[in-house]
Protein backbone atom coordinates (compact mmCIF):
# COMPACT_ATOMS: atom_id res chain seq x y z
CA UNK A 1 0.00 0.00 0.00
CA UNK A 2 2.98 2.59 0.71
CA UNK A 3 4.25 1.66 -2.85
CA UNK A 4 1.12 2.41 -4.21
CA UNK A 5 0.91 5.78 -2.73
CA UNK A 6 4.47 6.90 -3.11
CA UNK A 7 4.12 6.06 -6.59
CA UNK A 8 0.90 8.36 -7.14
CA UNK A 9 2.49 10.95 -5.16
CA UNK A 10 5.39 10.68 -7.58
CA UNK A 11 3.41 10.75 -10.74
CA UNK A 12 1.18 13.95 -9.48
CA UNK A 13 4.19 15.49 -8.35
CA UNK A 14 6.01 14.88 -11.78
CA UNK A 15 2.38 15.64 -13.48
CA UNK A 16 2.34 19.12 -11.43
CA UNK A 17 6.12 20.13 -12.59
CA UNK A 18 5.16 19.52 -16.06
CA UNK A 19 2.06 22.06 -15.77
CA UNK A 20 4.31 24.34 -14.20
CA UNK A 21 6.65 23.93 -16.77
CA UNK A 22 3.86 24.73 -19.61
CA UNK A 23 2.83 27.63 -17.78
CA UNK A 24 5.80 29.72 -17.23
CA UNK A 25 7.15 32.72 -19.07
CA UNK A 26 10.83 32.93 -20.11
CA UNK A 27 11.63 36.69 -19.98
CA UNK A 28 15.07 37.40 -21.47
CA UNK A 29 17.00 40.28 -20.05
CA UNK A 30 19.70 39.82 -22.62
CA UNK A 31 19.42 41.16 -25.50
CA UNK A 32 21.87 38.91 -27.46
CA UNK A 33 20.71 35.37 -26.12
CA UNK A 34 17.18 36.65 -27.21
CA UNK A 35 18.25 37.58 -30.89
CA UNK A 36 19.71 34.11 -31.53
CA UNK A 37 16.77 32.21 -30.00
CA UNK A 38 14.72 34.49 -32.21
CA UNK A 39 16.59 33.96 -35.17
CA UNK A 40 16.51 30.01 -34.24
CA UNK A 41 12.87 29.60 -33.92
CA UNK A 42 12.02 32.42 -36.65
CA UNK A 43 9.85 33.97 -34.07
CA UNK A 44 10.20 37.92 -33.51
CA UNK A 45 11.53 39.22 -30.43
CA UNK A 46 9.00 40.87 -28.07
CA UNK A 47 10.68 43.83 -26.51
CA UNK A 48 8.63 45.28 -23.26
CA UNK A 49 10.39 48.28 -21.66
CA UNK A 50 9.42 48.67 -18.31
CA UNK A 51 9.50 50.59 -15.33
CA UNK A 52 9.02 46.98 -13.05
CA UNK A 53 9.15 48.84 -9.58
CA UNK A 54 7.39 52.23 -10.50
CA UNK A 55 5.65 52.84 -13.53
CA UNK A 56 2.33 51.98 -12.86
CA UNK A 57 0.94 51.37 -15.82
CA UNK A 58 3.45 48.83 -16.44
CA UNK A 59 2.78 46.98 -13.27
CA UNK A 60 -1.21 47.44 -14.87
CA UNK A 61 -0.39 45.89 -18.17
CA UNK A 62 1.67 42.98 -16.36
CA UNK A 63 -1.37 42.08 -14.11
CA UNK A 64 -4.04 42.34 -16.64
CA UNK A 65 -1.99 41.07 -19.89
CA UNK A 66 1.10 39.62 -19.00
CA UNK A 67 0.54 37.48 -16.14
CA UNK A 68 -2.62 35.79 -17.35
CA UNK A 69 -2.79 31.80 -19.04
CA UNK A 70 -4.08 33.36 -21.66
CA UNK A 71 -0.96 36.05 -22.55
CA UNK A 72 1.54 32.87 -21.30
CA UNK A 73 0.14 30.74 -24.47
CA UNK A 74 0.07 33.18 -27.02
CA UNK A 75 3.87 34.16 -26.25
CA UNK A 76 4.69 31.04 -26.61
CA UNK A 77 3.34 30.13 -29.68
CA UNK A 78 4.41 33.50 -31.24
CA UNK A 79 7.22 35.70 -29.72
CA UNK A 80 10.47 35.97 -27.80
CA UNK A 81 9.95 37.76 -24.72
CA UNK A 82 12.53 40.09 -23.40
CA UNK A 83 12.34 42.56 -20.30
CA UNK A 84 14.30 46.02 -20.62
CA UNK A 85 14.02 47.38 -17.29
CA UNK A 86 13.96 50.47 -15.60
CA UNK A 87 14.02 50.35 -12.04
CA UNK A 88 14.22 53.28 -9.74
CA UNK A 89 14.81 51.15 -6.29
CA UNK A 90 16.26 48.51 -7.96
CA UNK A 91 20.23 48.10 -9.06
CA UNK A 92 20.83 46.22 -12.23
CA UNK A 93 23.94 44.79 -13.28
CA UNK A 94 26.20 47.44 -14.96
CA UNK A 95 26.20 45.51 -18.66
CA UNK A 96 22.40 45.16 -18.52
CA UNK A 97 22.02 48.83 -17.60
CA UNK A 98 23.86 50.14 -20.82
CA UNK A 99 21.70 47.45 -23.23
CA UNK A 100 19.07 48.81 -21.79
CA UNK A 101 19.77 52.33 -22.37
CA UNK A 102 20.97 51.79 -25.80
CA UNK A 103 18.27 49.47 -26.85
CA UNK A 104 15.97 52.79 -25.53
CA UNK A 105 17.49 54.94 -27.95
CA UNK A 106 17.57 53.09 -30.87
CA UNK A 107 13.70 52.39 -30.72
CA UNK A 108 13.34 55.95 -29.32
CA UNK A 109 11.16 55.23 -26.29
CA UNK A 110 10.08 58.08 -24.64
CA UNK A 111 7.16 56.50 -22.15
CA UNK A 112 6.76 53.56 -20.42
CA UNK A 113 5.23 50.54 -20.66
CA UNK A 114 6.00 50.00 -24.52
CA UNK A 115 6.50 47.32 -26.42
CA UNK A 116 8.07 46.76 -29.84
CA UNK A 117 7.54 43.43 -32.24
CA UNK A 118 10.72 43.20 -34.24
CA UNK A 119 13.01 40.99 -36.22
CA UNK A 120 16.22 40.68 -35.71
CA UNK A 121 18.55 40.43 -38.84
CA UNK A 122 22.20 40.10 -38.96
CA UNK A 123 24.55 41.51 -41.26
CA UNK A 124 27.59 40.46 -42.72
CA UNK A 125 29.72 43.08 -40.47
CA UNK A 126 28.39 40.82 -37.23
CA UNK A 127 25.80 44.02 -36.78
CA UNK A 128 22.39 43.46 -35.95
CA UNK A 129 19.51 45.56 -37.54
CA UNK A 130 15.83 45.53 -36.24
CA UNK A 131 13.01 45.57 -38.79
CA UNK A 132 9.90 46.82 -36.73
CA UNK A 133 6.48 45.30 -36.77
CA UNK A 134 4.64 47.56 -34.99
CA UNK A 135 4.53 49.14 -31.08
CA UNK A 136 1.98 49.04 -28.18
CA UNK A 137 1.63 50.21 -24.63
CA UNK A 138 -1.32 49.90 -21.94
CA UNK A 139 -4.43 48.98 -23.51
CA UNK A 140 -7.79 48.02 -22.11
CA UNK A 141 -9.97 45.10 -23.16
CA UNK A 142 -7.75 42.01 -22.00
CA UNK A 143 -5.32 39.36 -22.64
CA UNK A 144 -7.57 38.21 -26.12
CA UNK A 145 -7.85 41.88 -26.87
CA UNK A 146 -4.05 43.35 -26.42
CA UNK A 147 -2.68 39.69 -28.47
CA UNK A 148 -5.15 39.88 -31.12
CA UNK A 149 -3.76 43.50 -31.77
CA UNK A 150 0.10 42.21 -31.18
CA UNK A 151 -1.10 39.08 -33.58
CA UNK A 152 -2.05 41.69 -36.16
CA UNK A 153 1.17 42.92 -36.09
CA UNK A 154 3.52 39.71 -36.50
CA UNK A 155 1.10 37.93 -39.24
CA UNK A 156 1.07 41.71 -42.01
Amino acid sequence: MKKVLFLLSFALFIGAAQAQTETEQVWHSDVNVAIQQSLATKKPMFLFFTGSDWCGWCIRLQKEVFQTPYFTQWAKENVILVELDYPRKKQLPEEVRQQNQTMQQIFQVQGYPTVHLVTPEPQQDGTVTFTSLGQSGYAAGGPESWCATATGMIKK
